[in-house]
């Protein structure tokens, strides 16, 4: 795969124990640590200088950085350059040979339907103009309405959100899994039965109070959006 998913940690046991109690399937186990619910595939990484954000692979970047300078700073690391969005996501640009990975046939994981990642940011504008160089599409939404969705090739998916457009906690990058109305409290009820700390139970997007929207974080602090729409 050309886009890979980055989560730090400071115990890759206890990682590891998150997602496959979850159902993700374990790829490899090291260098690096790759897991996948068929959709994303997710690199736990032990190094301390790790972050959570996402590593886009290709040949080179070169074309890319001329234009991401005009829009933001650009450092040169190894292996490629290193910015941020405007959400502080962290995007890693790797010069060569993807990640190996066959998805074809995982079945999805415990948290259900992934719709990609979800970034809050102070301008949506700015954040548009990055994913677009980086290879992203509009699918869906308007500058106008605070909400923007995006997808590239691999059909990632990306959510861009403008400031207070989300009444709940958000840990910049998340995940999120949209399980619609019927199957989503059978999912939420699926991570309890998990033992899966759940960040925070969800009642603001209903009358009756009914947690019908969760958010959990996995050991390295990365979250996932359990949505049911």
């Amino acid at each position: 795969m050309n886009t890979i998913i980055q989560t730090p940690t400071n115990n890759i046991e206890e990682s590891l124990d998150f997602y496959s109690k979850l159902d993700f399937q374990i790829i490899s186990e090291s260098a690096p640590c790759l897991v996948s619910d068929g959709k994303v595939c997710i690199e736990i990484n032990p190094d301390r200088f790790a972050r959570a954000g996402v590593k886009l692979y290709a040949d080179s970047w070169t074309s890319e950085v001329e234009e991401l300078e005009k829009q933001t700073h650009v450092l040169k690391v190894d292996g490629g350059y290193l910015l941020s969005d405007p959400s502080g996501t962290w995007i890693y640009l790797i010069e060569g040979q993807g990640v190996a990975v066959e998805s074809t046939g995982v079945p999805a994981s415990v948290l259900g339907n992934c719709a990609g990642m979800s970034l809050e940011t102070t301008d949506v504008q700015k954040a548009l103009n990055i994913w677009q160089i980086l290879g992203f599409s509009v699918t869906m939404g308007t500058l106008e309405q605070g909400w923007i969705a995006l997808e590239n090739k691999e059909k990632i998916g990306l959510s861009i959100m403008k400031p207070n457009a989300c009444p709940h906690l958000f840990f910049n990058p998340s995940l999120t899994y949209f399980n619609g109305k019927e199957d989503n409290p059978k999912i939420i009820q699926k991570i309890r039965n998990l033992n899966i700390p759940i960040s925070e139970e969800i009642t603001a997007f209903n009358d009756e109070g009914i947690v019908d929207n969760v958010i959990i974080r996995d050991p390295g602090g990365f979250g996932f959006f359990i949505f049911n729409d």
